[in-house]
């Protein structure tokens, strides 16, 4: 930049305009001049180099290209040129105002880190674009760390303006933010260990945006649909949304149900009671028609059965041939410790659809036909008296 500053400062000599003696009209001349060659660079910019640009980038057959290189990056880019153009020529304009030079060639320069700063952020936004579309990074939670590039950015461009409004060089004034790291660690608490905690959540893959997370302790039972530097957002059932600060999902625990739906399919575990006085041997006849309904083995005609083992046998063979549920995973049905409310008798299978309403309907669809066949093998299902049954025993003791 220096020996561009030599050889026009030569050829202004070369012209006549010495920097001691520039006559008013010479430095309008030299204002025209600076204002027509900023415009030059800009036209240059807008209808030569970005064309180009654009021209091999739609000749690619890469997609990262369109994002980094995206008319808003190009657009951004074009407005540093003429502001760079007018701050490297503007100390020879100026020479016999040189409060006015100064402040112009500040103006300038402030100008340029604003319109870099704002090239950052377009830079960041393609490039956090591009995140979303690479099957390794679109479901990783990589806002916040866009959003830290650009406070730093940000951070940045605060000391250099500042040093170039205080006249101060930009090392003096980091050294100077050395002694109030202890304020600022106060007031970016947040943002720093938002940071942190994102990066966590990102390394270990614990958490990406569209997953289903439980935390009762903040009421989160929904689809994580944001994560930044400060807050993940979930989006509950009933449609309410709950922000979690991101520290608190690497502090606490919280259960994710993603590795559900990659499975193969979904679990339903639940049991009914049956009532054990009801449990007794089957007849010979019973015997019979369960060996016609192929719930009785060859190896079992020399033993005798109980009803409650012909239920379960029955129950095993309906959820074998259930087309919805999952036969590649765990399918049994399963007697629990007995309580005073009777014999637990439990069905574990996983549904093949793991879509919420495919899921619960399923279930219930099991669990009517278990209510419907407990009777046709002589049991009873424990229930607690009623009302009713009150009466009757009342009627019965009075009779």
């Amino acid at each position: 930049m220096d020996s561009i500053k030599e050889s026009f400062a030569q050829w202004l000599s070369s012209m006549g305009m010495n920097q001691g003696s520039i006559t008013l009209t010479e430095q309008i001349a030299g204002i025209a001049f600076v204002i027509a060659l900023a415009w030059l660079a800009d036209l240059v910019c807008r209808r030569l180099i970005v064309p180009s640009i654009k021209a091999v980038v739609k000749r690619t057959n890469v997609t990262w290209d369109d994002h980094l290189l995206s008319d808003r990056v190009l657009d951004d880019m074009c407005h540093i040129i003429p502001a760079f153009v007018a701050n490297l020529l503007m100390p020879f304009v100026f020479t016999t105002t040189p409060l006015l030079q100064s402040f112009l060639i500040k103006l300038c320069e402030i100008y340029i880190i604003a319109t870099t700063l704002r090239l950052v952020f377009s830079f960041s936004n393609s490039l956090y674009a591009l995140s979303n579309e690479r099957e390794k990074t679109k479901n990783r939670p990589l806002k916040g760390v866009f959003q830290m590039i650009k406070v730093l950015a940000v951070c940045v461009g605060l000391i250099l303006i500042f040093s170039i409004l205080l006249e101060k060089s930009p090392i003096d004034l980091f050294v100077g933010l050395g002694a109030a790291a202890t304020v600022l660690m106060l007031v970016f608490k947040d943002t720093i260990v938002g940071l942190v905690a994102g990066v966590q959540l990102s390394a270990n893959d614990m958490l990406r945006p569209g997953d289903w997370i439980t935390m009762p302790k903040y009421g989160a039972d929904g689809v994580v649909f944001e994560v930044n530097l400060t807050t993940v957002k979930v989006r509950n059932w009933d449609n309410t949304t709950v922000t979690v600060p991101p520290y608190t999902l690497v502090s606490d625990s919280f259960q994710n149900w993603r590795g559900m739906f990659e499975s193969g399919g979904r679990r339903i575990k639940r049991s009914i009671n049956i009532d054990m006085t009801s449990v007794r041997f089957c007849t010979p006849e019973e015997m019979k028609k369960y060996e016609e309904r192929g719930l009785i083995f060859p190896e079992d005609r020399q033993e005798e059965l109980t009803n409650i083992t012909m239920l379960r046998r029955a129950l095993m063979k309906y959820l074998k041939e259930n087309p919805r549920v999952n036969q590649d995973l765990m399918v049994m049905v399963r007697q629990l410790q007995p309580t005073p409310q009777g014999m637990p008798l439990e069905l574990y299978f996983f549904s093949a659809d793991k879509q919420w309403v495919a899921y619960e309907t399923l279930q219930a669809d099991v669990f009517d036909y278990v209510m419907a066949s407990v009777p046709q093998y002589g049991l009873h299902v424990f229930q607690s008296p009623m009302g009713e049954d009150v009466r009757e025993l009342r009627v019965k003791s009075d009779e």
